[in-house]
């Protein structure tokens, strides 16, 4: 590998890079997490998380990745047996649907295949909800961007079908690499549990998740019957009326995520929400420029965080990928399940600047190069010229 030079572009659509405000604000010393200096802390972290969330309603932190908080979704809510209706828009969904089976519910009844091309299908769902006639399909449950594919599903209008349905079923949904990155909304879009994660768009080390939860989700919780202990959300919320946890919390973290929600609310989310539309529209003109494939191929879906590149046939996504880490000291996002060496994905999410990107853009255009993809050499100007304009 060359010897490393300037800093390691880290590229891939999660962890992204942390900025240095809140890497200092995680460096402070340790304080009683009984004491009343994290109180407050609590406090201001679930006033200033609402916004994010779009939410005026609780949201709940645990100390876990965002695995923990899908798994605080289902069993805080359903039952043994109760059917969960999910779509197959990529490898998370996949996984969350595995779980959901996992955990002891009905999974295989109500699964909408897909071609991880596409976000979750409204039609789809208004075809099974109409055949639901005794409402047994108790949760729907969404990943609104897909990590794996670079597709973000069309959240409000999955809720536009379960009204006019008049279908009482929950609705939840990963925001895991959307949160904070792109245009979200809890209580607006009608969503039961929301579940987010802190190292992608609140630009934090992994390690911090949450469920921001409605009403109804909250009348559900007290009627499952899933086992649950440290997912229960009751002793949570009950902890957090004193700014305080059932368990030690991730203390340092919290320190970052405020300083996180700050940058986010010194930017201003609508401000962050069109720069990431913005770097991804310019990535997009870069993919289409080398005469390279989107995988996305719905225009209405495509990602604000990332990118998914697929690769011509006989080129090895996985291999450029080594050249330019090799080479530029640059990571980008793998494969994943059935896209294992078939695409590679740009991560632009995050803290991140249009230089930044160019040169994210740069190494891409040389790792094709010198992997023998067949690519023009259009596609970092046509990036430039989307950055220049936009």
């Amino acid at each position: 590998m060359t010897p490393r030079t300037g800093r390691h572009f880290l590229q891939i659509p999660g962890p992204t890079n942390v900025p240095d405000p809140v890497l200092r604000a995680i460096a402070a010393p340790t304080v009683d997490h009984r004491g009343p200096e994290f109180a407050a802390l609590t406090r201001r972290l679930l006033a200033a998380l609402g916004p994010v969330f779009g939410t005026s309603g609780p949201v709940v932190i645990y100390p876990a990745s965002g695995t923990g908080a899908w798994e605080a979704a289902l069993v805080n809510t359903l039952s043994p047996g109760d059917r969960v209706l999910s779509f197959e828009t990529g490898h998370f969904s996949a996984l969350w649907r595995e779980m959901a089976g996992a955990l002891g519910l009905e999974t295989e009844t109500d699964f909408v295949a897909g071609d991880w091309r596409h976000g979750a299908d409204p039609d789809a769902l208004a075809e099974r909800l109409a055949d639901d006639t005794g409402h047994e399909i108790k949760a729907v449950c969404v990943v609104h961007n897909e990590t794996s594919t670079g597709v973000t599903s069309r959240v409000p209008e999955i809720r536009r079908v379960l009204d006019e349905a008049g279908h009482p079923a929950l609705l939840l949904v990963d925001t895991i690499s959307s949160l904070g990155s792109i245009d979200y909304r809890h209580d607006e879009w009608g969503v039961d549990v929301t579940v987010a994660g802190s190292q992608k768009g609140l630009m934090l080390p992994p390690g911090l998740s949450f469920n921001a939860v409605s009403d109804k989700a909250l009348a559900a919780s007290r009627n499952s019957r899933l086992p649950k202990l440290f997912w229960d959300w009751g002793p949570v919320l009950e902890a957090n009326k004193q700014g305080s946890f059932p368990y030690t919390p991730a203390t340092n973290l919290l320190y970052g995520l405020e300083e996180a929600l700050l940058i986010l609310q010194q930017e201003g989310l609508e401000n962050v929400f069109a720069r990431h539309q913005r770097h991804a529209a310019a990535t997009r003109a870069a993919v289409r420029g080398w005469g390279l494939e989107v995988l996305c191929r719905d225009e209405r879906e495509h990602s604000g965080s990332l990118t998914a590149v697929l690769m011509p046939e006989g080129h090895d996504a996985d291999k450029v990928r080594k050249i330019i880490l090799e080479r530029f000291d640059m990571s980008l996002g793998a494969g994943l399940g059935r896209l294992a060496g078939r695409v590679f994905r740009i991560g632009h999410l995050g803290q991140l600047g249009d230089l930044t990107l160019a040169g994210t853009l740069s190494g891409v255009q040389m790792g094709l190069e010198l992997a023998g993809v067949p690519v023009r050499p259009d596609g970092l100007g046509a990036a430039l010229e989307v950055l220049r304009t936009g």
